[in-house]
């Protein structure tokens, strides 16, 4: 079992959660964030709100899911990532979860 993380402007909220659900994802939460980098010298890809020094109104969604379930969500996230011209993207974090109570 996975917990994991999206991260992603404001702009791609509907397209986070069709990623979500065209994955196999049953249930997922998320909720409203405010991005904020400092550091311009990270490039825009490392920089997950891909603007520097100032706040970005975004998502977070949680997920907790399969390893098969969380390699369609990579293979789709990166698939809309390399077909964006803008300089954010949508971002996944995955951590392995020992118990669930």
């Amino acid at each position: 079992m996975k917990l994991i993380h999206i991260t992603a402007v404001q702009e791609f909220e509907k397209k986070v959660k069709d990623i979500l659900l065209h994955s196999g994802v049953q249930a997922f939460s998320y909720g409203e964030v405010r991005g904020f980098k400092a550091n311009s010298s990270v490039s825009s890809a490392e920089n997950w709100f891909a603007s520097s020094g100032t706040e970005t109104e975004s998502f977070i969604f949680t997920v907790f899911a399969g390893d098969e379930v969380l390699e369609k969500l990579a293979e789709r996230i990166r698939k809309f990532n390399t077909q964006q011209e803008f300089e954010s993207r949508i971002h996944l974090a995955a951590v392995a979860v020992e118990q669930i109570i």
